[in-house]
């Protein structure tokens, strides 16, 4: 843009002299003005610095609104939130967990529940009856802890799926980002994705160790009626006695 425009100024100006040449002579007949060429070259040149400082002025405008262009992207929102959706998917989790049958995930109930089905020792007074009743209450309490687990893990599953359509969103987010808060967001909303995906994983195992956990102690209380109720049909007399 300079060199158009000056070359523009410096036609003009020679245009303006050339007009001036002619009339020097008629001019000077009258004791009028007679060109000055050294007079005339000194103009030229503080127009050409002049025109030169206009355009420097243009150029340090046209860079700060640059700048101010590039600061307003870098302040702009990411028109995009995750939020909802990582949060309906830890609420799916949350209901499931809550819903938990025979021995909730809750520390009283859970004590309760080891004192009334899983006593330290077993209680040699019972009978038969109730020796069969609390092992078919403890065999229900380990079958609804697997399908907790098995609930878990399809509800898991199903987040899964709806997590990979998330993550191709995030990314095309945070690749197509105009600015750094833009950037920063996208970023952010993939490491709560992440979190979340972890706090998944250590509900799953949660539901399944506790059903594991509710198996091992049946088969302890199953030994242990077991070992009750042969004592009882064997008895404690001797059968045999030596002369």
């Amino acid at each position: 843009m300079k060199s158009p425009i000056l070359a523009s100024v410096l036609a003009g100006i020679a245009c303006t002299g050339a007009a001036i040449i002619p009339l020097a002579p008629a001019h000077a007949q009258f004791g009028g003005v007679v060109f000055d060429p050294s007079n005339y070259a000194q103009n030229v040149l503080t127009a050409a610095r002049t025109l030169q400082q206009i355009n420097n002025q243009i150029q340090a405008l046209q860079n700060q609104a640059s700048m101010l262009t590039n600061m307003a992207k870098h302040l702009q929102r990411l028109d995009f939130s995750s939020l909802t959706q990582i949060t309906r998917s830890m609420q799916k989790i949350g209901t499931l967990m809550d819903q938990a049958e025979g021995i909730a995930f809750d520390l009283a109930s859970t004590d309760e529940a080891l004192r009334r089905q899983f006593p330290a020792a077993f209680d040699t007074a019972l009978s038969t009856s109730e020796i069969v009743a609390q092992a078919r209450t403890r065999f229900a309490a380990s079958m609804q802890g697997y399908r907790q687990t098995m609930r878990v893990q399809a509800q898991v599953v199903e987040n899964i799926d709806e997590d990979a359509d998330l993550l191709a969103q995030l990314v095309s987010q945070s690749q197509s980002a105009t600015g750094s808060l833009q950037a920063a967001q996208a970023t952010n909303q993939l490491i709560a994705l992440s979190a979340k995906q972890q706090l998944q994983i250590q509900q799953m195992m949660a539901a399944q160790y506790r059903a594991e956990a509710l198996e091992r102690a049946r088969q302890q209380q199953a030994m242990e009626a077991a070992r009750e109720q042969t004592r009882r049909f064997i008895g404690s007399s001797r059968i045999y006695t030596r002369d």
